[in-house]
């Protein structure tokens, strides 16, 4: 096993499937079945979920309403996603805690890091709900930021491409995947990996992010046992 803790970025539209808004079932099912199976080999997990299958702020932004308050409304959508991967979990029997950022007592743990780290040290996955619980921040900013806090090995940024190519693979049938690049490179050839911030963050604490294709069942196991799956973002 390769890393022994590690942050799962999951987006939010992500957890659609084929449907246009919402949640998959079948699909929260199988990303439970892929962390369960990282778990099972003793891996320490953390995972951060984006509310974009539910709400989006800038959007909302766009159409008029005041940023702060979309933003909080988004933060609630990423506290629904997590309910749903933690029940899939559970369902698996996987013990979990979810803790937000902003504090709902009767669902969920306010986040501390300490307590977030001893419930990684004791076998449970962790679900980190909220965001930062900030306004103008993303989830990836989240991601980053709980991964640091928590000294995880590494960012897994669960897409649905399979790496980082040199331009978007969807609209430009030439472009080419990287197996690996550095931060510099990212930066220089102007890709988008995750936002800014988020990227800067990890960046600076040298933390290394892998982008790899969730949807494609076994993958996140396969990269736990250190198989080049994905593109690798490095120092």
């Amino acid at each position: 096993m390769k890393y022994k803790r590690i942050l799962l970025k999951l987006s939010g539209e992500a957890l659609m499937g084929d449907q246009h808004y919402g949640i998959d079932i079948n699909r929260v099912t199988q990303y439970a079945n892929d962390i369960k199976e990282i778990h099972s080999k003793g891996m320490e997990v953390a995972i951060v979920i984006g509310g974009g299958n539910i709400y989006r702020g800038l959007s909302a932004e766009k159409a008029g309403m005041d940023r702060v308050q979309a933003d909080y409304m988004g933060m609630l959508a990423t506290v629904i996603n997590s309910m749903a991967l933690q029940d899939a979990l559970e369902k698996l029997s996987i013990k979990t805690r979810l803790l937000t950022a902003i504090k709902m007592e009767q669902i969920c743990e306010p986040f501390i890091r300490r307590r977030a780290v001893r419930h990684l040290e004791k076998g449970r996955v962790v679900i980190f709900g909220a965001g930062t619980g900030n306004p103008y921040f993303t989830t990836d900013t989240a991601a980053s930021l709980r991964a640091i806090e928590i000294n995880a090995d590494v960012v897994l940024k669960g897409t649905r491409v399979d790496g980082i190519y040199t331009a978007d693979p969807l609209k430009d049938p030439t472009a080419t995947r990287f197996d690996e690049i550095t931060f510099q490179d990212v930066y220089n050839r102007g890709l988008s990996v995750m936002d800014m911030t988020a990227f800067t963050l990890c960046q600076e604490n040298k933390l290394p992010i892998i982008v790899f294709d969730m949807n494609k069942p076994g993958n996140l196991s396969r990269l736990a046992d250190g198989e080049p799956i994905g593109t690798l973002v490095r120092e």
